[in-house]
């Protein structure tokens, strides 16, 4: 791979936990918390690869609607879990960054969340972004309904300030893993001009040599971004 070809901002959509669980004659609960583990394997080895954004569609706002006892068991995984997980993130220098509307999830993950993204070293080499209770649609309307109470016009570098992922830059990639040929949701505004990748592989199966095909993928093409 040529070094400067690699992708700054990689958005990944992880497709598949509950399919695989399932093949496997386990509970979806399973397949939840092997995609949580590949995800925070794979973000180290992202960072190694010199990505320096990976943005992970945690819990979509749709996802919400799902039967009670998943929802109850992705939270757990987060009870259970996430202070582990984002400690071994401090520990490699990387920062943790929240997007989506958290304050609609329990007061506990809620707080567990927003913990995490501020503690985050400063000038971390890295950052893992979780997209959680995140919708690409209610994100465009909720920062329209920012400028409007600002009453002021406003120009598109001012509005990217006003989306969750202000401060951010657009991903460059985009991989979904699961066979899904959509992006259900995800950047939706930030993802204008992001190349896109889709696998069948089921998240937990999605090794790091798999993101490696990626990203291989992506350092073949020649972005124009409209131009000749």
């Amino acid at each position: 791979m040529q070094k400067g070809k690699l992708p700054v901002h990689v958005g990944l959509i992880m497709d598949g936990n509950g399919r695989w669980a399932k093949r496997r004659l386990m509970p979806r609960s399973s397949g939840h918390k092997h995609g949580m583990n590949r995800m925070i394997a794979l973000a180290e080895h992202a960072k190694k690869r010199g990505i320096k954004y990976l943005t992970a569609y945690t819990l979509s706002t749709e996802n919400l609607s799902r039967p009670k006892d998943e929802l109850d068991g992705l939270f757990d995984l987060f009870r259970n879990y996430f202070t582990e997980n984002v400690k071994k993130l401090y520990a490699e220098n990387s920062a943790v960054r929240i997007i989506g509307d958290v304050d609609a999830l329990p007061e506990d993950i809620a707080r567990l969340l927003k913990e995490g993204e501020k503690n985050s070293p400063a000038n971390a080499e890295f950052t893992m972004v979780f997209a959680i209770n995140y919708g690409g649609r209610a994100e465009i309307i909720n920062a329209v309904n920012r400028a409007i109470e600002r009453g002021e016009k406003t120009d598109a570098a001012g509005f990217e300030k006003l989306l969750y992922t202000g401060g951010l830059p657009e991903p460059d990639l985009i991989i979904r893993t699961g066979g899904e040929l959509r992006l259900s949701n995800f950047l939706t505004y930030q993802s204008a001009y992001s190349e896109l990748y889709f696998t069948d592989v089921l998240f937990p199966d999605f090794t790091d040599e798999e993101f490696d095909k990626a990203i291989e993928s992506y350092c073949s093409r020649e972005r124009r971004f409209g131009k000749v």
